[in-house]
């Protein structure tokens, strides 16, 4: 695996299979690739690219008994991917666009996302934004993952308990509480879809952080999106139309 990927064996643990037949797979996959990938594209398990202005784009197949995905992309703002996972339990991938925030809860003035998607009505799946601490590439005893699901579908759920639905970021959510035994997970999963949207993020982690006193005054490294993938038999796409990542 490469260095840059390391960040991922935390998330794979020990359920990480390599999909079988993984050269024809990724020869089918590539095929499946939509024709308006003009930048780059990928059927490669950690295959990854960075764009111009500082977002990596991962396809990141990594669940057990995955099959097999391309990512195509046009900008860090207009990506997508075909994947085709079997109808089977456990998360098989997160292709993902991520941004390096590196500031602390304190120090930000701001940190907000936006979101502009179009998601299949079938599969068993979560578009959501994946916010980690500087932690989670040294510690695995003390790391921390926000996630916030923006929309979901098929047999999916958060980690841990219910903590009650709170208002926060100009959305209404249902808060988790969990952990992965690798990391502590805080989940808020809007109590309904939504494709597209802004989200003030900035008073979720201050909610996590001075309301609730699950963490200190971390700082926060990378915020991730993309789509957490369970099932998607036969071929289903998930496609970026705009997304950014702004902080201050």
């Amino acid at each position: 695996m490469p260095c840059e990927d390391q960040r991922w064996q935390r998330r794979i643990l020990s359920r990480f299979v390599l999909a079988p037949a993984a050269a024809i797979a990724a020869l089918i996959g590539f095929a499946a690739a939509p024709a308006q990938a003009a930048i780059w594209s990928s059927s490669d398990q950690w295959g990854n690219y960075t764009t111009s202005d500082g977002y990596t784009l991962y396809n990141n197949i990594w669940g057990s008994g995955a099959g097999y995905q391309t990512i195509w992309v046009n900008s860090s703002s207009n990506w997508g991917v075909w994947a085709d996972h079997p109808n089977t339990g456990g998360i098989k991938s997160y292709p993902n666009a991520t941004k390096v925030v590196g500031k602390s809860i304190t120090s930000m003035a701001s940190l907000k996302i936006s979101y502009n998607v179009t998601v299949p009505s079938s599969g068993a799946y979560n578009t959501s934004y994946d916010i980690w601490d500087t932690d989670y590439d040294y510690d695995y005893d003390y790391d921390y993952e926000v996630m916030l699901w923006v929309n979901y579908n098929g047999a999916v759920g958060a980690l841990g308990t219910s903590q009650g639905t709170v208002t926060l970021g100009g959305h209404t959510w249902t808060a988790y509480k969990g952990d992965n035994g690798a990391n502590q997970v805080f989940s808020f999963l809007r109590t309904s879809d939504s494709t597209s949207g802004t989200v003030d993020v900035l008073p979720i982690l201050k909610w996590i952080k001075d309301t609730k006193g699950w963490w200190g005054n971390e700082t926060i490294s990378d915020v991730q999106f993309g789509y957490e993938i369970t099932s998607s038999s036969g071929g289903l796409d998930f496609t970026t139309n705009g997304f950014s990542v702004s902080s201050s």
